[in-house]
């Protein structure tokens, strides 16, 4: 890995500060997809102003100069959330009697992957959390299964599917302590 070029990680709690810098940096990174309903950026706005008004919700971004390359967001959920119950088979109450902080979606533009700049805001997002674990949706397929491999070597462990909308493909459900 070569060293992580010098960018400027920001944390927000309110979405309607940082909501115009996310949907930029979603479609730069999700480009490749962005003609399928699920990816489109229309269908990840309704995600996100869904997601921003949750408790809990943090995003964290990564930026060179003012652009921005990479983000990360999520937000706490509890036992009964619509997370736990989309999740087959059920989870285990060892995670769900507390919350949890449910990492929805990371990203980075293209030029800076490989660099550690994801690590870096996953690990800037985890750091203030209370929640004892962290949870996130995969698709094994993303990357060629580089993305799931990826999580893997970061702690996170499957322990189940599912299939957010009928428009997504199934996903991996993982899950690793915060600390």
């Amino acid at each position: 890995m070569t060293s992580t070029p010098v960018t400027e990680i920001r944390s927000f709690t309110e979405l309607d500060s940082v909501r115009g810098d996310l949907l930029d940096v979603y479609a730069v990174v999700r480009a490749p997809l962005l003609h399928l309903a699920n990816y489109a950026i229309s269908s990840f706005g309704e995600r996100l102003d869904r997601h921003g008004s949750e408790a809990g919700f943090e995003a964290v971004l990564a930026y060179e100069g003012e652009h921005p390359v990479g983000y990360a967001y999520g937000n706490s959920i509890e036992d009964g959330d619509r997370y736990w119950q989309r999740t087959s088979p059920a989870p285990s109450k060892k995670y769900t009697t507390q919350p949890a902080l449910a990492l929805k979606e990371i990203g980075v533009s293209p030029h800076w992957r490989g660099m550690g700049v994801a690590r870096r805001i996953h690990d800037t997002l985890l750091a203030a959390r209370d929640e004892r674990y962290v949870t996130l949706m995969v698709n094994e397929a993303a990357g060629e299964g580089k993305v799931h491999a990826l999580y893997q070597t970061w702690g996170y462990e499957g322990i189940g599917y599912s299939q957010p909308s009928p428009a997504s493909p199934r996903l991996t459900v993982m899950i690793r302590p915060t600390s």
